[in-house]
């Protein structure tokens, strides 16, 4: 077995991707690396020999045939198969198929934290001028809040996700939908339907994608004793080393519930007053600098309209203590009809960014959970989810 090094950042899902396995590959070559909660740098991890598709040849078929079924270039055949040329392709040989081609950038190679993050945005910009990405301030260990802006309408709308630290999947599901956006107006295609230029005249979309980049690294690989937070973080969090089920922020402070919005009761009713997974709500409305830069950037462009992403539930919550427009929940309507999600009149929760955003401005605001399952939710739905959120987000962009 060839043998690799664990480097800071890895994980179980981010090595398998790497080398073409699987995680429970990985982890019947290494039992003992499904035992802890975290991968540790210097570890040494065996890999097995990767599984490559095999396919049998049948009549009719040929390497552009093949290749064109299961995405990949045909002089691709002759670099898995040594010795094989594709100018003589007999019937019944068995042969190993290469990895098929990425339909998209964003895909998940493993968890997707804030450096799967920026090596993204600066794809997408690459290949979609059309994107703009900024930074509206950063988090309490200094990584960058983007906020990524694509349209030229003068009506302003804003999205955010991954607030809550082990929801970081709404992240990646919610940059698929800007890179299908993307390529439609590029491409000259619709999408679902609906021409995707009218959007762009009409409407500048803001996306924070990562709001909350130190805790989903925290969720993601846990906590070294080097940390500037170890000791805290070990102790608010109950003593466990096991962080997958944080929600909060580097500072405990849960950040769905850091807006001014009643804040003063949600702090009564969680009943936390210190650093906490969950539920803490800080020593002030705004006290984080995820929160205070969302909340600054909001105020600055001033949206018509705008959602946040969570998970997981499959709901939608479309109302704030009757501040909100009539027509608000007939939007949330029309989002459950294209998503197949459940629209909910909430009640008993404060604080958040939907409840701060709709008292404000007094205009339509949603929080939308995706998906179903204990958070962090399972990589393997990802690609059902980014169905998901693209149908939830084409019926936001289409409102009037």
């Amino acid at each position: 077995m060839r043998q690799y090094i664990v480097q800071k950042g890895d994980t179980l899902q981010r090595i398998a991707a790497k080398y073409g396995l699987a995680k429970e590959q990985l982890i019947t070559g290494n039992p003992w690396a499904g035992q802890q909660p975290y991968l540790l740098p210097g570890q040494l991890i065996y890999l097995p020999a990767s599984l490559r598709r095999r396919y049998v040849i049948q009549e009719g078929d040929s390497p552009e045939s093949i290749a064109q079924t299961f995405h990949f270039q045909p002089a691709a055949l002759e670099e898995v198969n040594p010795g094989m040329s594709i100018y003589t392709f007999p019937i019944g040989k068995t042969i190993a198929l290469p990895p098929s081609e990425p339909k998209f950038i964003i895909r998940l190679a493993g968890e997707y934290g804030p450096q799967e993050l920026d090596l993204d945005l600066d794809k997408l910009t690459a290949q979609y001028p059309i994107i703009e990405c900024h930074t509206i301030g950063a988090s309490v260990m200094g990584k960058p809040l983007h906020a990524v802006k694509i349209g030229v309408g003068q009506k302003q709308l804003h999205v955010n996700a991954a607030l809550h630290a082990n929801e970081w999947i709404t992240s990646p599901c919610l940059l698929r939908f800007l890179e299908i956006y993307a390529s439609a107006l590029t491409k000259g295609r619709l999408i679902q339907g609906v021409d995707p230029n009218e959007w762009y005249n009409q409407f500048t979309l803001w996306l924070v994608p990562m709001a909350n980049p130190d805790g989903v690294e925290l969720v993601q690989e846990g906590v070294l004793p080097d940390h500037r937070y170890y000791d805290q973080l070990i102790e608010w969090n109950g003593g466990r080393e096991d962080f997958r089920r944080w929600k909060a922020n580097i500072h405990g402070v849960d950040l769905g519930d850091q807006f001014p919005a009643h804040w003063e009761e949600e702090v009564n009713r969680r009943g936390k007053t210190t650093p906490s997974p969950q539920d803490y709500a800080g020593v002030a409305p705004l006290c984080e600098p995820e929160a205070e830069a969302i909340a600054r950037h909001t105020i600055q462009t001033s949206p018509e309209r705008a959602l946040s992403l969570h998970s997981q539930g499959q709901e939608i919550y479309w109302n704030y203590r009757g501040y909100e427009p009539a027509i608000s929940e007939q939007m949330a309507i029309r989002l459950g009809q294209a998503s197949g999600y459940r629209p909910v009149k909430l009640q008993g929760s404060d604080a958040g960014y939907k409840d701060w955003y709709i008292q404000h401005f007094r205009r339509p605001g949603f929080t939308v959970e995706i998906g179903r399952g204990i958070n962090p939710l399972p990589i393997e739905d990802f690609e059902d989810l980014c169905v998901e959120v693209s149908s939830v987000m084409t019926a936001f962009m289409s409102l009037d």
